[in-house]
């Protein structure tokens, strides 16, 4: 199968394969043992039902859960008119699935946790395909294909459990099938985090075993795996470092992440290349040096998405990029605005920010203030160069509606090189080996060098100056939390430049437990638009509605002190932009780290004889 893999799982593998109650009854539609399970391609057909629920790319049609911009838009970096979003704040009635057996194979999941919802739908289709392979498949196929497929399931069952657990903590764990009859493990207890987790290496650890180095073109094999397997033992390692001080478990995650890092970068098939654009705007990734996986959209086939019509310039996304994350991109000189030599580096408008920063601030955002973002920031980095441009992109196909179809790199290489240095800099820090500067030229600076497009020059866009190892010392960052190592410090920042909207930014700050910079009150900067002088920018903003009445459009001044429009004072209109009527998130507490399982769920169990427990901080 060629690069259409992820088009022909979204409307044809789903609608052939599904594994809802296949232990319990019979049913027309459902791949039975007596017919099923004959060789590697019925293998591979059922494999293939689990990639449009972890390499999902831009989602498809409408859909927004695990979609960047339209769906990862819950984080310090992004703001919204009236009320801020809040954290969830009481137990739900229900959540997810009622029984451990249900399986309602739906790509869904939980806004405010970046994960999936109290079900366990996919760990059942993960363990039916381990069963099926042990029982039924094992004398149909040769001793290296069955520890390759039994590698792929284990893979999957490892994943859905590393998002579980990043939601919920401890959730009851299952690596076998079971008939809805077997009330204990329906009703089975929450397993402790640590021995899902533990369950979680030993299922990944089998995977980078036996996985194929090579099963085609977009599918599934090691180093796709590995990929991903450092992006949860990153999670999970630093999880473990900063809500639970526990060292030696920190650092079991950390080097099976350093380990999987290192397998992907020995292999030399991928570096950082190309422009930054282009990784997100291509209607083909095919042959893309820097992309491990990619999701293909293709209109023939009926296989869209709709991101790309909210990074148009016309959609108005609902919400979006804020003054603190803009304040938080480097300078092209490699320092930090407030200590930067670039010249204006200290003026705040979108203007002199454009021309001032790191190639990705341009590329990420449209070079105006933008009235279809709420804080006149408008991100544009899920497009490419020509949609943005047109006077009415909502009459091209490819920039409109749900008919987009730009391609998605599901993994990429620059995220691999990322993890890889903050793994190594936070094992330096309980005793491994200190980072080197030729470590953070193979990271940090080809990932600054990445190409510009001709858009870019033609503006005046500078490359980042490398990052000088020596010189990241206590003071190079004014905003540093003195909690944090300095260069730690600089690697987070490297992560937030890079992944905008996409799937780190909550995910970050809940492992590392600054859940706190999301307080609205405590970081006013996460409310606030950048620098603007309406009268000269924005004039419209300062007419007279047709009611007779003008909008109450403010701007914040250095000092804090908030500047209303009421008609007579155009001349005050300059400041940083607040969105209209724009309201800080209630108080949270750490409690927010976990979500709650739902009372029905709770009340479920105990109607059989059977206790769940409710999530830690929500009893």
């Amino acid at each position: 199968m060629k690069k259409y893999i992820f088009t022909l799982f979204s409307f044809v593998i789903l609608a052939c394969i599904s594994c809802d109650d296949v232990l319990d009854r019979p049913q027309l539609n459902n791949p039975m043992d007596s017919n099923y399970w004959r060789n590697e391609t019925d293998l591979r057909l059922y494999a293939n039902g689990f990639y449009v629920n972890y390499f999902v790319g831009y989602n498809s049609g409408w859909g927004v859960a695990y979609a960047p911009l339209r769906g990862y838009n819950f984080a310090d970096d992004f703001a919204k008119q009236a009320k801020q979003t809040n954290f969830e704040n009481t137990v739900p009635a229900t959540r997810g699935s009622a029984k451990a057996s249900d399986a309602n194979e739906t790509v869904d999941w939980l806004t405010e946790y970046a994960g999936p919802t109290w079900t366990f739908a996919w760990v059942r289709k993960a363990n039916i395909f381990v069963d099926r392979l042990e029982n039924v498949a094992k004398p149909n196929i040769t001793e290296e294909a069955y520890h390759h497929w039994m590698a792929v399931a284990r893979f999957f069952r490892a994943f859905e459990y590393s998002r579980l657990v990043s939601v919920f903590g401890d959730v009851p764990y299952y690596d076998v099938v079971f008939d809805e009859t077997d009330e204990a493990n329906m009703f089975k207890a929450r397993t402790p985090r640590n021995e899902v987790m533990d369950k979680v290496y030993d299922d990944f650890k089998y995977a980078l075993e036996y996985l194929r180095t090579d099963d085609g073109d977009q599918f599934l094999n090691r180093y796709i795996a590995a990929g991903f397997v450092t992006r949860f033992m990153l999670f999970e390692g630093t999880w473990q470092k900063y809500h639970y001080n526990d060292t030696e478990r920190a650092k079991k995650f950390l080097n099976f992440g350093k380990e999987a890092a290192e397998y992907i970068m020995d292999s030399g098939k991928w570096e950082v290349n190309g422009d930054f654009r282009t990784l997100f705007g291509s209607q083909d990734l095919k042959g893309h040096k820097e992309v491990l996986m990619y999701r293909h959209y293709d209109s023939s086939l009926g296989v869209m998405h709709h991101v790309a019509s909210y990074s148009n310039g016309q959609e108005t996304p609902g919400v979006d990029t804020n003054l603190a994350l803009a304040k938080s991109f480097l300078c092209y000189d490699g320092k930090p605005y407030e200590a930067s030599s670039v010249p204006d580096a200290e003026k705040l408008d979108i203007t002199h920010m454009i021309l001032t920063r790191d190639p990705r601030f341009e590329a990420t955002f449209w070079d105006a203030p933008k009235t279809q973002s709420q804080t006149l920031l408008y991100a544009t980095k899920f497009i490419d160069r020509t949609g943005p441009t047109l006077s009415d992109p909502s009459t091209v196909a490819m920039y409109a509606s749900s008919t987009n179809t730009n391609d998605y790199p599901v993994i990429r290489y620059s995220e691999i090189l990322l993890n890889w240095i903050e793994i190594k800099a936070e094992l330096a820090t309980m005793g491994g080996d200190a980072v080197t500067q030729s470590d953070i030229n193979l990271t940090i600076n080809a990932i600054r060098d990445r190409d510009l497009d001709e858009v870019a020059k033609d503006k005046g866009i500078q490359k980042t100056a490398p990052m000088i190892l020596s010189e990241i010392t206590a003071s190079f960052a004014p905003d540093r939390e003195e909690d944090v190592d300095p260069l730690i410090w600089e690697i987070r920042r490297e992560r937030r430049m890079e992944f905008v909207f996409e799937h780190s930014r909550l995910l970050d700050l809940k492992r590392w437990k600054k859940l706190y910079y999301m307080d609205n009150e405590k970081y006013p900067d996460t409310m606030l638009g950048l620098w603007i002088d309406m009268p000269v920018e924005l004039p419209s903003y300062l007419e007279e509605g047709n009611d007779g009445k003008y909008a109450a459009r403010q701007v914040r001044k250095e000092d804090g002190i908030v500047v209303t429009y009421d008609g007579t004072n155009p001349q005050d209109m300059v400041g940083y932009y607040v969105p209209l009527n724009a309201q800080p998130r209630d108080g949270f507490t750490d409690r927010s780290y976990l979500a709650p399982v739902g009372k029905a769920q709770i009340d479920q169990y105990a109607q059989k004889g059977y206790v769940l427990e409710q999530t830690e901080g929500w009893r």
